[in-house]
C-alpha cells in the first residue's frame, strides 16, 4: 500500500491537538486509535512521526493507555527517536514499566539527555539498580552527577521532585550582565520565572522575579533589587506538605535547598499540580482500601492488594455477627427485628462515613489540629443528634405503621438516634486516633468505623427491644 492511500485511510490530525483527538466526553476518539492501530500494523512509521510524534505529551500518554498492550510497545519502537519518553510520566506505572523494561537501555538513555531533570527521575525511580546504573553512566557527567542527586533523596520528597535546571546569579552582578547571560547561555530551563541569587557555596541569598529584571536599567546590581525568596523548600521535605506550600502562598516555583541552605534545586507548579493529584488519589483509593491500585493492574495483582483489607473486614464482621448471636432469642420472639436492624446498622455506617471522609481530608489538609479538634467533635456530635432525631423519626414512623406496633417504632427511633451519634462521634475520633499514633487514617479508618457503627447499632437495637419486650 502506498503512502498516499494509507493518508486516504488514515485521515491527518490538524494542528490543533487536544480538540481533535478527544471527544466530547474527554476520552480519546475511537476513529484516531483506529487510525494509529493499523499505522501500526502496517508498519506506516511516517504516519506515526506527522499525526502522533507531535502530540503533547499528556495527548500521547492517554493514546498509551488506551490502545491495546501488544501495540505500545510496537508504537515506541517505530517512533524510535520521535517517541517522546515524557509521556511516559503520564500512564499508569504498570504501563510504564511495562514499556521502559522492554526498551534498549541505549534508547532510554538518549531519550534522558532530553528530558527535564525532574521527568527523568520520574522514570528512573522505577527502574531496577543495575539498569539505572547503566543509563546513568552514559550521560554526561554534569547531568549524572544532578540525577543522581535527585535519586538519592527519599521517595516523595520535594528532592525527588524537583528541577535541577535552574538560574542563579551572584549578588554583584548587574541587571546588564544576567540577561546577556540567559542570552548566551545554552543551558537553561526550558521555562523559567525566577532566578535566584546564590554566594560562592550556593547557599541561597534571594531571588529576582523575571519582571523586575526587565523593569530595571542595566547598571544596577542584582543585590539591590533581590528580596528574600519566598518560603525555600526542604529538600527532605514531603512532597504534599511542599504542595501545602505553594497553595497557601499562590506560589509558581520555589526554591530547594539541602541541610545547609545550599540551592539545589527548583519546584515548579506544573510538577505540584501533579503531586496534589496524586496525593487526592491516594487519599480516595486508602479510603477504599485499595492501596495504589491502577486500572492496568493484572487480576492477580489487583486481587493480592485488595486481600488483605478485605480479611480486615470479615474479622470484624464476625465481631458484628456475635453481638447478633447474644440476641437470638428476642430475634427469634420478635421477626420484625430481623427486618429492621440492617437499617440501623446500614444508616449508622454511611453516617459514620461521611464524617471519617470530611476527617481525613482534614488531617490531609492539615485544617484539623489538636487546636481545633474540640470543636469539630463537637460540631460533629451536634450534626449526629440532629440527623439521629430527624431519620429517628422518619424510621420510626414507618416501622410503626408497618408492624402496627408503636413499641417497635420507638424502639427502632431510639436505637437509630444512639447510632447516629455515635457514628458522628466514631467517625472523627477514629480518625485523630490513628493519626496520632502515627497510622494512616485514610487506610485503616473505614474498617473501625464500620466496626463501631455496625456494634452500635445492633447492640443498641437489639438491646432496648430484649429489655422492652423481654
Amino acid at each position: 500500500m502506498t503512502e498516499t492511500e494509507n493518508e486516504l485511510i488514515r485521515p491527518a490530525v490538524s494542528d490543533e491537538g487536544f480538540a481533535d483527538i478527544y471527544d466530547e466526553d474527554g476520552h480519546v476518539r475511537h476513529d484516531f486509535l483506529t487510525q494509529i492501530g493499523a499505522a501500526i500494523a502496517d508498519r506506516d512509521v511516517l504516519y506515526l512521526r506527522q499525526h502522533v510524534a507531535k502530540l503533547h505529551e499528556t495527548e500521547l500518554g492517554h493514546v498509551i493507555e488506551a490502545i491495546q498492550p501488544d501495540q505500545r510497545l510496537a508504537l515506541v519502537r517505530l517512533m524510535g527517536a520521535d517517541f517522546d519518553l515524557t509521556a511516559l510520566t503520564e500512564v499508569d506505572e504498570a504501563i510504564r514499566m511495562q514499556i521502559v523494561d522492554q526498551m534498549p537501555n541505549e534508547q532510554i538513555a538518549a531519550a534522558i539527555g532530553e528530558l527535564d531533570s525532574d521527568d527523568a527521575v520520574y522514570i528512573l525511580e522505577d527502574l531496577d539498580d543495575d539498569d539505572r546504573e547503566e543509563i546513568l553512566a552514559q550521560l554526561p557527567f554534569t547531568e549524572r552527577v544532578r540525577l543522581r542527586r535527585a535519586l538519592d533523596y527519599p521517595e516523595s520528597s520535594a528532592g525527588r521532585r524537583m528541577q535541577t535546571e535552574f538560574v542563579a546569579v551572584p549578588p554583584f552582578w548587574t541587571v546588564g550582565q544576567t540577561i546577556d547571560y540567559m542570552r548566551d547561555e545554552e543551558d537553561l530551563p526550558e521555562s523559567f520565572t525566577q532566578i535566584f541569587v546564590i554566594d560562592p557555596t550556593f547557599k541561597l541569598l534571594g531571588s529576582v522575579n523575571l519582571d523586575q529584571i526587565l523593569r530595571t536599567k542595566r547598571q544596577v546590581k542584582i543585590e539591590t533589587i533581590m528580596r528574600d525568596t519566598n518560603h525555600p523548600i526542604s529538600a527532605l521535605m514531603d512532597q504534599e506538605e511542599a504542595a501545602q506550600l505553594f497553595e497557601q502562598y499562590d506560589l509558581l516555583s520555589a526554591a530547594v535547598v539541602d541541610e545547609n541552605e545550599r540551592l539545589v534545586g527548583v519546584l515548579t507548579i506544573d510538577d505540584v499540580v501533579d503531586v496534589i493529584q496524586e496525593e487526592a488519589e491516594e487519599d480516595l483509593l486508602r479510603l477504599g482500601g485499595v492501596g495504589d491500585e491502577e486500572l492496568s493492574d493484572s487480576v492477580r495483582e489487583t486481587s493480592r492488594s485488595r486481600i488483605p483489607w478485605l480479611a480486615v473486614n470479615l474479622v470484624t464482621a464476625f465481631l458484628a455477627a456475635s453481638v447478633i448471636g447474644v440476641f437470638e432469642a428476642t430475634i427469634e420472639r420478635i421477626v420484625a427485628l430481623a427486618i429492621l436492624m440492617p437499617i440501623v446498622a446500614g444508616m449508622g455506617g454511611n453516617a459514620g462515613s461521611q464524617t471519617m471522609t470530611v476527617t481525613v481530608r482534614a488531617l490531609a489538609t492539615r485544617n484539623l489540629d489538636i487546636h481545633n479538634a474540640f470543636r469539630v467533635v463537637r460540631r460533629e456530635a451536634g450534626v449526629g443528634l440532629l440527623n439521629g432525631l430527624v431519620f429517628g423519626l422518619l424510621i420510626g414512623l414507618v416501622a410503626g405503621l408497618w408492624f402496627q406496633d408503636a413499641n417497635i417504632g420507638g424502639i427502632i427511633a431510639a436505637a437509630m438516634l444512639i447510632n447516629m451519634m455515635a457514628a458522628a462521634i466514631a467517625g472523627i475520633l477514629i480518625p485523630l486516633l490513628l493519626d496520632r499514633f502515627g497510622a494512616d487514617p485514610a487506610v485503616a479508618s473505614a474498617v473501625f468505623v464500620t466496626t463501631v457503627t455496625d456494634i452500635t447499632g445492633f447492640l443498641a437495637f437489639l438491646g432496648l427491644a430484649t429489655w422492652w419486650f423481654m
